[in-house]
């Protein structure tokens, strides 16, 4: 049975918010080309000082730290992102860049939070959610400003959808946690720090999640690699699986 800390929402929902703070500070008074290294490796420091504080006898696995393996056998473990979207960051005027800050325990992911610091808002584990109704507005999935999946396209079609480019991972889970679109789709290239904190939130929010071929998400895995990814609202999920499946 695996144990779970009220607390740790609270946390991972603190940390997250603060990471992101830190964030806006530097952005306000050193926004050069460097911004975005500067960003990841302040944030990084101050949620491993933090969760070496609060949290001393747990793992760490961070996208911007050396990865040690010893977690691999650990009970607990926290699955950061510094800075996600660090592009985004460095673009004036985005604000689709977030802080992750998920939990991991036997096997499962029992907390985790995901800050937007320029929206001002960290969606979080915390109090259960339900998922978004469906509205009267164009249906929309978001995907990669860079590199959107062909697959999503067939998505689209079966749904009805429009594309949205978006940056961060956590930003476009969030879109579809707050009803503003209704799947998220990618082919591949996401790791675990990219992918813990969002899937937390989202499945907290009552969403459909799962790796495009349906197949369940597993996490602190000895390369932490998490690939593809879909995110929707229950009542599409069907559609969107057989949609890439064909694909």
């Amino acid at each position: 049975m695996v144990e779970r800390d009220s607390s740790d929402h609270q946390v991972a929902a603190e940390l997250a918010t603060r990471a992101g703070e830190l964030l806006l500070a530097l952005r306000a008074t050193a926004f050069d080309e460097s911004v975005g290294a500067e960003g990841d490796r302040r944030s990084n420091r101050f949620l491993l000082d933090e969760l070496s504080r609060v949290r001393p006898g747990d793992a760490v696995l961070s996208e911007e730290a050396a990865d040690d393996l010893a977690r691999l056998g650990a009970s607990r473990v926290w699955i950061v992102d510094p800075l996600d979207g660090t592009r985004e960051f460095g673009e004036a005027g985005r604000s689709d860049w977030a802080v992750h800050v998920a939990l991991w325990s036997a096997g499962v992911l029992i907390a985790g939070a995901v800050a937007l610091p320029a929206l001002g808002q960290t969606l979080s584990t915390g109090p259960t959610g339900t998922p978004p109704r469906p509205s009267a507005r164009t249906a929309k999935i978001v995907v990669s400003r860079t590199r959107p999946p062909e697959s999503a396209a067939r998505v689209a079609a079966a749904i009805g959808a429009e594309l949205v480019g978006m940056g961060s991972a956590g930003a476009k889970v969030a879109a579809v946690v707050r009803g503003e679109a209704d799947a998220y789709v990618h082919a591949g290239g996401l790791w675990e720090w990219d992918a813990a904190a969002p899937v937390a939130v989202a499945l907290a929010s009552g969403l459909h999640v799962s790796h495009v071929d349906g197949s369940e998400l597993r996490f602190n895995q000895e390369r932490p690699w998490t690939g593809d990814l879909l995110v929707c609202r229950p009542d599409v999920a069907e559609v969107a699986l057989r949609a890439l499946r064909a694909s």
